[in-house]
């Protein structure tokens, strides 16, 4: 099983393009059809419910309380491990510290700058590549 912490720009991203083969399109489609196993913790659920509700998107409040909830039943709450390294954007460390509580795992983001340079760390083209 394949296990992936998926940023919420990603998320962002998929719900608001016009384009269904748009990378971030095809990651939520195998998210959905289970092709991998997200993870998660109620730092990264709080943001995706402030995200995916902000006025500013296009999202139905609808839909993205149904993706949330997805991925809550069929994803694991993982815990943190700490990095103690520094982190371009403070903000994201709560996901890259998810991503290292299962070995094999990864991050899927549209902001690999954000984060510590790493083969955990993928585009969501990248993941669609390795799945």
């Amino acid at each position: 099983m394949i296990y992936a912490v998926i940023d919420t720009n990603v998320l962002v991203s998929a719900l608001i393009t016009h384009n269904p083969e748009a990378a971030t399109a095809k990651v939520v489609r195998l998210l959905l059809e289970s092709d991998f196993t997200p993870m998660y913790d109620a730092d990264i659920i709080a943001e995706y419910e402030d995200v995916l509700h902000r006025s500013k998107f296009p999202i139905r409040p609808e839909v993205a309380d149904a993706l949330i909830s997805y991925i809550v039943e069929y994803g694991i709450e993982a815990s943190r491990v700490v990095f103690e390294e520094p982190m371009p954007d403070e903000d994201d460390r709560v996901f890259y510290e998810v991503t290292l509580s299962k070995e094999g795992s990864f991050l899927v983001t549209g902001n690999l700058r954000h984060y510590p340079i790493s083969p955990r760390v993928v585009s969501p083209a990248d993941f669609i590549q390795l799945i």
